[in-house]
């Protein structure tokens, strides 16, 4: 009898071990993969289709977002640089300083710590865009999270599609590929699809990144750890930021994000110049809550309850 208990005991240990793999293959995988592909996000009511090119080689990573939605434009990141392409205001706006938490690198460098806050089990194999993957479940274990369906292709470990689960396990947002191609890319591809771009004008926006800007949130809930902060100075009026800007025409946004792995929170922190409402707005798995903290307006953002953005948006605090 004790031997059947000892043995189960390992089986579960080796289990859990093969699904942390997994699941940091997903994370490789959405780097280090070159794939081309279309993907839809769902959120609520809203749907939005975008194209995307990831390039990988030698260490970097190239990777080219179109929004075929809407206004037309793009997005390309080298790295950890992010050029953005406006074409109808004929404007280029580059970040550097960037973490990648877009589709399908939704998770993160905490993937490690998700058995901590989620049940996770293989569930059945299914099909996205034509391709094999595995369903990984990923139940939470509280409240303060939503759960998730995970497809992940069966040879490469690239994320197909990913579902946000309620309490009463309905999908309220997804994301997946409708058209992948894995394999090497076309490197032409990778760059911008407008002409004449070298006559456009040029934001810099600057972003300094691992800054301490003494805010804190007190209170986080079980399993979240912060991942960035970084201190953005936007210009006001459109004025292009560089090294000759004036302070008095930029606009200071400090942003601190928190994450256990595949849900992530998002803390803003920027003058309050008035004439906000102070209040909470739900679309699909996404909540935003802002409030006024003496001169500063605090904005948290999250594809989490409610009741974590509540508990969030109430311990934040200027420590210096």
């Amino acid at each position: 009898m004790l031997m059947s208990a000892s043995g189960a005991v390992c089986a579960q240990v080796n289990l859990e071990r093969d699904l942390l793999k997994m699941l940091k293959q997903v994370q490789s995988a959405a780097k280090k993969t070159s794939y081309s592909g279309t993907f839809v996000y769902q959120q609520g009511n809203q749907i939005r289709t975008s194209k995307i090119t990831h390039g990988f080689d030698a260490e970097v990573e190239v990777e080219k977002l179109e929004i075929l939605d809407g206004k037309p434009r793009e997005y390309i990141r080298r790295n950890g640089e992010v050029t953005c392409y406006l074409p109808e205001n004929k404007l280029i706006q580059v970040e550097k300083n960037l973490a990648q938490e877009e589709f399908p690198a939704l998770l993160n460098q905490n993937v490690h710590l998700l058995p901590e806050s989620y049940f996770v089990k293989k569930a059945q194999m299914s099909r996205v865009a034509g391709l094999e993957c595995q369903v990984l479940s990923l139940q939470p274990k509280d409240s303060l999270r939503f759960g998730f369906r995970l497809c992940v292709e069966k040879n490469s470990g690239l994320l197909l599609g990913i579902q946000t689960l309620n309490p009463q396990n309905e999908v309220i947002e997804q994301i997946a590929f409708t058209q992948v191609a894995l394999g090497e890319v076309d490197k032409n591809k990778l760059k911008p699809s407008f002409t004449n771009v070298a006559q456009w004008k040029t934001e810099n926006m600057t972003v300094q990144a691992n800054v301490n800007s003494g805010w804190i949130v007190k209170n986080l809930p079980a399993g979240f750890k912060k991942t960035l902060e970084t201190k953005r100075f936007i210009p006001i009026s459109g004025t292009v930021s560089g090294t000759d800007a004036s302070q008095a025409k930029l606009h200071q946004v400090v942003q601190l994000m928190f994450s256990d792995g595949l849900s992530t929170i998002s803390v803003f922190v920027e003058p309050n110049t008035g004439g906000r409402t102070e209040g909470s707005l739900q679309q699909g798995a996404m909540t935003i809550s802002g409030k006024a903290l003496g001169d500063s307006w605090l904005t948290v953002v999250g594809e989490v309850p409610n009741a974590a953005i509540k508990q969030v948006i109430n311990s934040i605090q200027f420590k210096k």
